[in-house]
């Protein structure tokens, strides 16, 4: 007759327990838990930095940089298993994030360490098969409580990518946008792309910060390199030319092409409220004169 294996292939699976021993305290099973974890630090950790590179995860990091990064994580995680706490937690993933993230590391990257020490952990608790209704008891302490480690880490991750990710467009735009300084209380904004209402927010904001700083009566935007405009921008660059007013600046438009022109006419705009030039060169010279300078031919 074939020996019956009393030790549960399944051990997360609950329905055999008897109800006495789901009555066990949890805080009492995590303490045990952490100790567990705690004595077999230096093992469990190699294990898992092993893993990490067996899996070609955080490849844009050296294996020191991977030891050094798996030592404090597992050390935060032991932490938030035993408080049930996770700012700390939250705040070393978000450090981390900042670190590794220019470094070109992945979100799957971060999602996939995480659930590999979740697994090497639950794997080292198989010490306890012995007694397997203890064994029970302890991973259903310790699943919940993992899961929530690996969300925190995760979205800690996301957020601070997306932050990044935002700086980098904002950054960009400010590029793609500059407001410059051609002569005292002179400003030129030259524009070129595409304009979605996002942008023209932006360079709304850009342009009125840039008359305040630098005290500009003339301000010239060229939008030569503008090949079509929608109505909502188009209403954003009347409000833009109104708003720069308000702060007692002259806006001259120039490069308007035919199909802008007839977009401002569709919606209204009277463009003899505007002042419009032709070209960017025509638009600078206008500009000097309203600001009293004379071109003085070289002897």
């Amino acid at each position: 007759m074939q020996r019956e294996n009393t030790v549960p292939r399944e051990p997360l699976l609950m329905a055999s327990r008897p109800p006495e021993a789901r009555s066990e305290p949890k805080a009492e099973l995590l303490r045990e838990l952490v100790a567990h974890l705690r004595q077999n630090r230096t093992l469990l950790r190699e294990e898992w930095v092993a893993r990490i590179v067996e899996a070609q995860l955080l490849t844009a990091m050296t294996r020191e940089e991977i030891f050094a990064e798996a030592t404090s994580v597992y050390d935060s995680y032991v932490a938030a298993l035993e408080t049930g706490t996770f700012e700390a937690l939250q705040a070393y993933a978000r450090n981390l994030s900042e670190r590794i993230i220019p470094r070109g590391v992945e979100t799957r990257e971060v999602v996939g360490i995480v659930l590999l020490l979740r697994d090497i952990l639950a794997r080292s608790l198989f010490a306890y098969q012995g007694d397997s209704e203890k064994l029970n008891r302890i991973l259903d302490a310790y699943e919940p409580a993992a899961n929530r480690i690996a969300n925190t880490v995760a979205v800690g991750f996301v957020q601070e990518r997306e932050r990044v990710i935002r700086q980098q467009q904002e950054a960009i735009r400010e590029l793609s946008t500059p407001v410059l300084q051609v002569r005292e209380r002179l400003l030129i904004l030259p524009i070129i792309g595409v304009i979605d209402p996002q942008r023209a927010r932006q360079l709304t904001e850009q342009l009125l910060r840039g008359i305040r700083t630098n005290r500009a009566k003339v301000v010239v935007i060229d939008i030569t390199g503008v090949a079509a405009m929608d109505v909502t921008v188009a209403n954003h660059l009347v409000q833009t030319v109104e708003a720069s007013r308000l702060l007692g600046a002259t806006v001259i438009v120039t490069g308007l092409s035919p199909e802008i022109a007839q977009t401002l006419v569709t919606i209204g705009v009277d463009l003899t409220k505007m002042n419009t030039v032709g070209d960017l060169q025509g638009g600078i010279e206008q500009a000097e004169r309203l600001l009293g300078y004379k071109v003085v031919p070289l002897a």
